[in-house]
């Protein structure tokens, strides 16, 4: 057997439906369009949900639920046991993490979690710490400190 013997099954292939090729062809004259219309023309497309004018049915019914997720502060998660890559007694903060590659992508700042040991005394500044993160940073001789914190909104002009 060569690859010119290889044919396809029996029916495993269809015909391509060639329209407008007259009647017998069962695909002329409207060519599987129907009668007159709008959907008949060219470039005819209703959007999805559309009535015709008539008040659509999404719109119809009231609106419900509330959805809390787009409130949230989203913060760039550090663990506490990955700060020991640092030197002791350094100034961590977010320029710091994200040279290091422990602070990729985008967020509202950067949160310390409290993970693993800390064994290093360091000065860290970030835009929030958990409550197990800050005790154990404090309990190793280090500075917790928000980043931004005092600074306020600028006095109008």
């Amino acid at each position: 057997m060569r690859l010119h013997d290889l044919k396809p099954r029996p029916g495993a292939r269809h015909r391509r439906k060639r329209l407008g090729q007259g009647e017998s062809s069962g695909h002329g004259k409207t060519s599987g369009r129907g009668g007159k219309g709008q959907t008949a023309r060219s470039g005819s497309s209703i959007r999805i949900g559309f009535e015709g004018g008539q008040m659509p049915l999404i719109r119809r019914m009231p609106k419900r639920g509330f959805n809390n997720a787009r409130h949230t502060t989203r913060y760039i998660p550090v663990s506490v046991e990955s700060l020991n890559r640092f030197e002791n007694g350094a100034r961590v903060d977010e320029a710091a993490l994200r040279a290091v590659g422990l602070a990729n992508g985008r967020g509202a700042g950067i949160k310390i979690l409290g993970d693993g040991e800390l064994k290093r005394k360091l000065n860290i500044s970030v835009h929030a710490f958990s409550a197990s993160a800050r005790a154990k940073i404090e309990s190793a001789g280090g500075v917790c400190e928000i980043a931004g914190a005092g600074k306020g909104k600028p006095a109008k002009a």
